[in-house]
This record gives structure tokens, C-alpha cells and sequence, in this order.
């Protein structure tokens, strides 16, 4: 007779649910909920014992863990209470059972971990107190004395102070402007000093033309070249008029300054090609023409907008420029510039300053803090500018400060204000390939090929102007400005 090996030793027990035959168990697959509890009891229809054959894959009736190993659901919880208590047995500390020697010996050096990082913070600060009143003490704080502050609010230019350039040779530059003397290109609106660059009269240009400021007498240069400009069809056209009118004034008839502070507080223009500038020139040529007898620029731009290769109307460049002659101008030793934060010098109006005195030059946006240009003079110009022996025609050069004791020669005599807004130029400073510019500094066509690509650039002209809503030069009056 065949046995079922499961019930080897044991009767089996019938299930209560259904009959009193055994119900057959599916390998894998649970007949009852007490099946998935391996530590049910035996009250469930199926013994530990059997259980405990089915969960061996290896064993016989013979070599199975007999039932009595797994034990009753209550000595398997006595078994569990006893790991329990061992593991997680936890009673209340009493006041003195626990030894604690670091409360009772206290080890004599012990203070100090305490006082000495105390020391060091009252020494720290005593030093930093110390440096920040020792800045302060060296700042040099300079009395001044105004010289102009001006608001336009007369709504004219003072004569007396202000004079109007009228040229047409481009200023040095090979600039594409005629500067005029009326109020179209140089006016005051609504409280404000507007300098506007527009188009010259097309038939100046389209025909044999020539501008005689000269014979007006209006030119306010000495040079032919400054006040006679002509357009020659005839020689295909690479000859002619400025192309484009604005405006250039500036204060050396009645306001100017040897040390102080300038402040002109303005809008830039928005415009492809435009170059606005507010800088200063000297007075007299005192050692020798320029740059020799420095220059002083406070600020300049370009119209661009800010995709411009070398930086458009979100730039504001500062600069001196001094030399031997214009081939050894060392404006690269002194040069910075400032990028406008998330906007551009177009869109609104900001202060652009100078200080300037005999220890140093620094130029700077709405207040000293956020300066461009920086320079101490530290050390005599000419050093500074380490020039060659010679000059590029085999001319000696020689210390043209070197009449001077100062340092800060040739920016140690009297400089006056300009204000202006011009149009192109072939000296560079707008280079040759930059963001499609129409012209070439070499090229004699150059004024020609500028106007021949007015549609493409005279769409971007959409504030093409300088506004500047107040004017303020003030001179350095403590006595050292005679120095």
C-alpha cells in the first residue's frame, strides 16, 4: 500500500471548509491564508511538521526537521520576549552610578581653550578697526570750489561759456560729420542739451559741391582742411562733402579747471556708427601739440547695440592719452572700460565723472564707487610710457616733461570740457570687419562707401543724439591745486 510520504507518521486532518476527504496542495500556490504564516499553529488544517517538509526541497520523512523544532506559536513568543529583553532592555540611571571624572578633575590648562580664542577675536578686531580708520585717514579729501553748474533751464547756451565748433575736416579723426553753428544740430529741449547727428543735404553730395567756411567766416578753425570740404563727381565720386551733420561744443572760453571734479550727467545716442564723447583737452599746447600735452577722456561710446565686435552702447570706455608724438600715444597704458548692468547707456540717463588732482586721475558712473579709470601717479609719465629712443622717421625723443619735477606731467595745467557726437572715423575706432562696417579706414572711397550704405544703417538711428540735463566742473581750491 502506498503512502503519501506527507502524512508519514501523522494522520491527516480534513479539512474544516470543505469535507472530510484531504484537500490536494498545489506546489507553489497556497490552499489557505494559515499557509503564507510559517509560524501558525497546528489549528489551521496543516501541521508544523508537514510544513516544515513542504519548505525542504532536499528532505525525506525520514531526515525532515521534525515539527518540535519550530515549537508552539507561545514558546516561539517566549523565545522572542527573551532576545528582546536582552537587546532592548533599558533601565533609569541612578544620580552617582555613573562615574564622571571630567566634573571633579579639571585639568589646569583647560581655561585657556576658552581664553585664547577670545584673545584672538579682540585682537582681530582691534586690527581690522585699526586698518579701516588708517584708510580713511590717507583718503584725500579736497576742498573744491564751483566753476560751472550748469542746468540748461535758460534754455540757451551761455556764449560766454559755451562755444559751437563748426569744421568739416573731421577733427583728426577722419570723422564723417560737418560740426554747425545753428540750432538744428545743437539745441536745448525741455531742460535739456540735445546734440543730434542727421543727414547732410543729398545734392551736396550727388553734385559738384563745395562747403567755404572760410568764406562765411564761420569756421572756428585756423586750417584750410578744416573749413573746406568739396564733392567732385568727376573724379568718380571719392571726393566729397561730410556726409552726415552734428554737433561739437565746449567750455575753454569761460569754464576751465587745473584739478577738481567734472560731472555731466547724460543719455548716449542709439544708432549704428555713432561715437559720442565728453572729454577735455588743455588750454595751451603747453609741451607741445597733441598728445603731448595730454587729453582727458571722461567717456566714450558707440552707438552700436550690444552684438557689436568691440563692444557696443552697453560700453563706456575711459582713457588719457600722452605722448612724445601720435605714433608713441601711450592711451593703452591708461584705458579701461565698463559694461552697463543688463542694460545700455542709451536707455536712460547716468552721471559720468571725473576726479582728478595731483596723486591721481580716476573717472567713474553715478558715484565714485564704480570707478572705470584709474591712475596714480606714482611714477613720471615719461617712465610710465617706457618710449623708444627714436621716433618711426629716426628723430631722437626725447623727456618732453622732463622741465617738470611732477610726476603727473603733462595732466598738471589748465583743461577744458567738450561735449560731442560724431559720426564714423578712419582712426580705428571702429575697426576694419567689425559687425559689417561699410567702410574702410584706408580706403579713399571710405566717406563715399559710408553713404552708399545709409539704408542699411540709418533704420538703427532711433535716438540718434547726445542728451545731457546737467553740466557740473568744479576746481580743487585747498591750495594744493598750485602745486
Amino acid at each position: 500500500m502506498d503512502h503519501d510520504p506527507r502524512s508519514y507518521g501523522r494522520p491527516v486532518v480534513p479539512s474544516a471548509a470543505t469535507s472530510a476527504i484531504p484537500t490536494p496542495l498545489r506546489p507553489g500556490t497556497p490552499n489557505t491564508d494559515s499557509v503564507r504564516n510559517p509560524f501558525g499553529d497546528a489549528g489551521d488544517g496543516m501541521s508544523v511538521h508537514r510544513r516544515a517538509q513542504e519548505t525542504n526541497p532536499f528532505g525525506t520523512p525520514d531526515l525532515s526537521r521534525p515539527g518540535s523544532s519550530f515549537g508552539s506559536s507561545s514558546a516561539l513568543g517566549a523565545r522572542f520576549d527573551e532576545r528582546a529583553s536582552r537587546y532592548f532592555h533599558s533601565r533609569l540611571v541612578r544620580k552617582g552610578e555613573v562615574e564622571k571624572p571630567w566634573l571633579s578633575k579639571v585639568h589646569p590648562k583647560e581655561k585657556w581653550v576658552t581664553i585664547l580664542p577670545i584673545i584672538g577675536i579682540f585682537i582681530g578686531l582691534g586690527i581690522s578697526g585699526f586698518l579701516v580708520w588708517d584708510g580713511l585717514r590717507s583718503v584725500v579729501h579736497h576742498d573744491y570750489c564751483p566753476v560751472l553748474d550748469e542746468n540748461f533751464s535758460s534754455g540757451r547756451l551761455d556764449s560766454n561759456i559755451w562755444t559751437k565748433e563748426v569744421q568739416v575736416g573731421g577733427f583728426g579723426n577722419g570723422e564723417f560729420e560737418m560740426t554747425t553753428g545753428d540750432d538744428s544740430n545743437v539745441f536745448i529741449q525741455d531742460g535739456r542739451l540735445v546734440i543730434k547727428a542727421s543727414l547732410q543735404d543729398a545734392e551736396k553730395i550727388e553734385r559738384n559741391t563745395v562747403i567755404d567756411l572760410l568764406e562765411d567766416g564761420t569756421c572756428t578753425s585756423t586750417r584750410f582742411s578744416d573749413c573746406v570740404a568739396a564733392t567732385n563727381i568727376t573724379t568718380g565720386n571719392a571726393s566729397i562733402v561730410p556726409p552726415t551733420l552734428s554737433g561739437r561744443i565746449h567750455t575753454k572760453k569761460g569754464a576751465t579747471i587745473k584739478y577738481g571734479k567734472v560731472e555731466v550727467t547724460a543719455k548716449l545716442p542709439e544708432g549704428d556708427w555713432l561715437w559720442p564723447a565728453i572729454w577735455m583737452l588743455p588750454v595751451t599746447d603747453t609741451y607741445g601739440p597733441w598728445p603731448a600735452s595730454g587729453e582727458i577722456d571722461i567717456v566714450e561710446s558707440r552707438g552700436n547695440n550690444w552684438t557689436y565686435g568691440q563692444g557696443g552702447n552697453d560700453i563706456a570706455s575711459s582713457a588719457l592719452h600722452w605722448g612724445p608724438d601720435p605714433a608713441n600715444d601711450a592711451w593703452w597704458r591708461t584705458n579701461n572700460k565698463r559694461q552697463a548692468l543688463r542694460t545700455t547707456y542709451s536707455a536712460g540717463f547716468n552721471t559720468f565723472g571725473l576726479e582728478w588732482s595731483q596723486k591721481y586721475i580716476f573717472t567713474y558712473i553715478n558715484n565714485e564707487l564704480l570707478q572705470v579709470l584709474y591712475t596714480n601717479f606714482d611714477q613720471a609719465m615719461w617712465q610710465r610710457g617706457a618710449f623708444p629712443q627714436t621716433s618711426g622717421n629716426g628723430t631722437r625723443l626725447a623727456d618732453l616733461w622732463s622741465q617738470t619735477d611732477r610726476k603727473n606731467t603733462p595732466f598738471d595745467h589748465e583743461f577744458y570740457l567738450i561735449l560731442n557726437l560724431a559720426v564714423g572715423g578712419t582712426n580705428g575706432w571702429f575697426e576694419d570687419g567689425q559687425s559689417g562696417k561699410p567702410w574702410l579706414n584706408g580706403s579713399p572711397n571710405a566717406k563715399k562707401d559710408f553713404w552708399d550704405a545709409r539704408d542699411e544703417w540709418l533704420p538703427t538711428w532711433k535716438s540718434p543724439q547726445l542728451e545731457v540735463s546737467r553740466v557740473l566742473i568744479m576746481q580743487q581750491c585747498d591750495g594744493d591745486e598750485e602745486l
